[in-house]
Order: structure tokens, then C-alpha cells, then sequence
């Protein structure tokens, strides 16, 4: 496996243990060709929609630039582009899983709790501007993940509840 892949599956499985942490279902996309790689839903009601879902773009890495207010990434932009628009079914959001440089610290045991290293965060790009790149190869845009949006089981359960209430992102 790839260490790209390693990064995929961690990133999975971050999201997977938050969202059951937090009681909701995840769900995957077949096929990532519209930027969303994974979806977690309400069961039932939560506010005034009924069983809501947020689609998510995953991200992970071990070379964010992480400062004391945001997390720098610097995503493809043609998936800047897809997160940023605001004529989908559902909300979107960008989320970041940060690694440490050896694969071996990533995870550790004891016989009471495993621990992943480090932490996510999340940002809606809903309404950001169109940007042009002068790269014609791989263009990419730097995002700023704000530290004080971590992608933990209470701002989950904030999302969905905003989702809920048909409040934007």
C-alpha cells in the first residue's frame, strides 16, 4: 500500500470513529469524481429537516503548515472549485486529517485506548471566490483550516444541527 493510501484509509476511519462517536451513519461514494469521499447522516429528524447529510472532501496529511490560528493546505482546484459551489442537495465540507511524519506514530495502543495522532479540522468553502491559477499541471489553492474548527464529535453534532435547521455552513 501506499503511503497515499495509508493517508486515505487513516483519514476514513478518523471520520468514521467521530461520526459513530456522535451517533450518525457513514456512508461511501462509490466513485470520488465530485469531490466528496465519504457521508455521514441523521437518523430521524434534527430540527426541521429529516435524517440530514453532509458530504465530505477528505484530506491527509503530514506537511500542513500549522500555525497557532489555522492549519495551511493547499488542495487541487478543481476540488476547491466542486466544495465551493452552492447548488448541491447537501453541504459540503473540506476535512484535513494531520499526521505525524512516521507511520508508526500515527496509532498507538494500550489494553484501555487506542490514540490517532494528531486531528482534524474543517472548514466549509461554501461562497469562496473563483481562483485562477497560472499552473497549468496541478493547480492548487491554498485553504486555511481554522484551529478552532476541529473536526471533533460536538462540532459534528453542530454541523448536523445547523444542517437541520437550514442554517449555511
Amino acid at each position: 500500500m501506499t503511503l497515499d493510501n495509508q493517508k486515505e484509509m487513516f483519514s476514513i476511519a478518523f471520520v468514521r470513529a467521530v461520526a459513530a462517536t456522535a451517533g450518525y451513519n457513514v456512508y461511501r461514494q462509490e466513485v470520488d469524481d465530485d469531490s466528496i469521499d465519504i457521508g455521514i447522516s441523521a437518523r430521524g429528524p434534527v430540527g426541521s429537516v429529516r435524517s440530514p447529510k453532509l458530504d465530505v472532501q477528505l484530506k491527509c496529511t503530514a506537511d500542513g503548515i500549522l500555525s497557532s490560528d489555522y492549519l495551511t493546505y493547499q488542495i487541487k482546484l478543481k476540488n476547491y472549485d466542486d466544495l465551493r459551489q452552492g447548488d448541491y442537495q447537501n453541504p459540503r465540507i473540506l476535512v484535513v486529517v494531520t499526521v505525524p511524519e512516521d507511520v508508526a506514530d500515527w496509532l498507538t495502543q494500550t489494553d484501555k485506548r487506542p490514540v490517532l495522532s494528531h486531528c482534524g479540522y474543517w472548514v466549509s468553502l461554501l461562497g469562496r471566490p473563483a481562483v485562477t491559477s497560472t499552473s497549468k499541471k496541478n493547480p492548487r489553492v491554498t485553504v486555511y483550516m481554522p484551529r478552532k474548527q476541529p473536526f471533533t464529535v460536538d462540532q459534528l453534532k453542530e454541523i448536523m444541527a445547523k444542517i437541520g435547521r437550514k442554517e449555511m455552513l
